[in-house]
Order: C-alpha cells, then sequence, then structure tokens
C-alpha cells in the first residue's frame, strides 16, 4: 500500500486494517462469480481486495478524492470493478440494479449510517442483502426486539423491510485510527414476500415515530390528538403502555386505524 492514508475527521473515516476482521467479512458475504456488490465507502480498498478476486462485479462509492486515486491504481486492473465518485446519501443505487439484483457492502461512518440505511430500505425490491459494519449500538437497535431498551424506529422500519441478524462484534483495534466505541457486522436480508403486503410504509413510519417521540411516555401522551384510547384498545393496546413495548405487528394495526 506504500504510504497510509490520513483518516480525514469530516468522513468519520476509521480504516478496516485488521485481515482477520477482513476475512470474516468476506466470509460472511461469500461473493460469487454471478453476483453484482456494491461497496460502499471503500475506504483504502481492504475489504474491497477481499471481495474482488472472488470474481463479481463490483461498484465502489467513495466520496473522497484522495482515496479514490488509490482504489483506482489498485483495482483498475480489474475489468469488473467501477469506481463511483459520489455522495452514497444521494446516489441512485437502482441505477446500477440494470434489472439484477445487487448485495450491498459497507463500512459505515457513523454519521451518515441511519440515513443511508433508510434510504437503502426503499431499494429493497432490488437488493438480495446488505452487510454492514456499524457501531455496535447501532446493530444492537437494527437487530433489537419488542420490550428491550434497544427497540425504536430503526429496528421497526428495518425489521418491517427486512430479516437482520447481528454476525459478531469487532473491537476498536482492528481500525485506524481505533474508534471509541466498539463495532459489528449486521446482515440485513429484505423480504421477498411481505408480511405484511397492504402496509403503506410512509403511514407505518409516521405512526411508529409519533409513537416513539417521547420514549419515556405512554402511547396516550404520544398520541393525543392523533389517536383516541378507545382506537388503540380497539387494536388491543393498552393506551397506557410504551411505545416500546409493542410488536411490528401492533405498530402495523395501529398505521391501519390511523390511516382509515
Amino acid at each position: 500500500m506504500g504510504m497510509g492514508h490520513t483518516p480525514r475527521k469530516r468522513f468519520g473515516q476509521n480504516f478496516l486494517r485488521e485481515e482477520s476482521v477482513i476475512l470474516s467479512i468476506a466470509r460472511a458475504v461469500a461473493p460469487g462469480e454471478q453476483d453484482h456488490l456494491i461497496e460502499i465507502g471503500p475506504g483504502e480498498g481492504a475489504l474491497t481486495e477481499a471481495l474482488i478476486t472472488s470474481g463479481c462485479q463490483l461498484d465502489a462509492v467513495e466520496l473522497d478524492r484522495d482515496l479514490r486515486t488509490r482504489l483506482l491504481a489498485s483495482f483498475s486492473r480489474y475489468p469488473k470493478f467501477t469506481l463511483h465518485s459520489a455522495d452514497a446519501l444521494s446516489f441512485n443505487f437502482a441505477s446500477l440494479a440494470d434489472g439484477q439484483h445487487i448485495r450491498v457492502v459497507g463500512n459505515l461512518p457513523y454519521n451518515i449510517s441511519t440515513p443511508l440505511i433508510f434510504k437503502l430500505l426503499e431499494y429493497g425490491s432490488v437488493i438480495t442483502d446488505m452487510h454492514f459494519m456499524l457501531q455496535l449500538e447501532v446493530v444492537q437497535r437494527l437487530a433489537a426486539t419488542p420490550g428491550s431498551k434497544e427497540w425504536g424506529r430503526l429496528g421497526v422500519m428495518a425489521q418491517f423491510h427486512c430479516d437482520i441478524e447481528m454476525l459478531f462484534e469487532v473491537p476498536p483495534e482492528a481500525f485506524f485510527p481505533p474508534p471509541k466505541v466498539q463495532s459489528a457486522v449486521v446482515r440485513l436480508a429484505p423480504r421477498t414476500t411481505s408480511a405484511w403486503p397492504n402496509m403503506d410504509r410512509e403511514s407505518l413510519s409516521r405512526v411508529v415515530t409519533q409513537a416513539f417521540s417521547q420514549r419515556r411516555k405512554t402511547l396516550r401522551n404520544n398520541f393525543k390528538n392523533v389517536l383516541t384510547d378507545a382506537q388503540l384498545e380497539a387494536a388491543g393496546i393498552d393506551p397506557s403502555a410504551r411505545a416500546e413495548t409493542l410488536s411490528i405487528n401492533q405498530f402495523v394495526a395501529l398505521a391501519q386505524i390511523a390511516a382509515a
């Protein structure tokens, strides 16, 4: 690699350097020659190297100009490698799908991870799966179950769209510079058939956002002027309960009442 790239604070850059972790992620993704992968924020290309050698088609999306020069130097010899200079938050992922499904991989900077995941959920119909390295706390929220303190809008909306599995934790020492937090790798697989085919995502999102608007408050308080006690009870929900006790089915039931 020669001279290392100096990680830039504004991009939230922490580069993956630990070989065993890189191989564990590549094994979890297990790309095949027929696969079309999109790597978000390839950084110094440590994971890119482990993925592209499978013979897969790989599109990398990188914002940092200095890194792009290095990535091209390293990978332009692979005919199935394409580099896009773009911000993942405004990138049109569907434009790469081209009638086939894509698989998304990324070591996501903390500051963009949640909005980026929400954005990618909208492309669920063309995505086979997504493997992300994220701050452990974000992975715990994605994979949370009702009744836990991690259960909130992110988990409800992500699980409405995907099956989610936390794969393994990654210690700070695996990165340069080491972040101050634990990280983890998670797999999100968009559901091919929804358990809630008639539920409009926007309506659900509105109800979930409202329900969790003040976590410590009861549903009765958070839904004041939106849903009555009688409507909550009609959905089999105790108005004095808190949002974190509800299952996705219950949020869907509330969203259907609210939309009626």
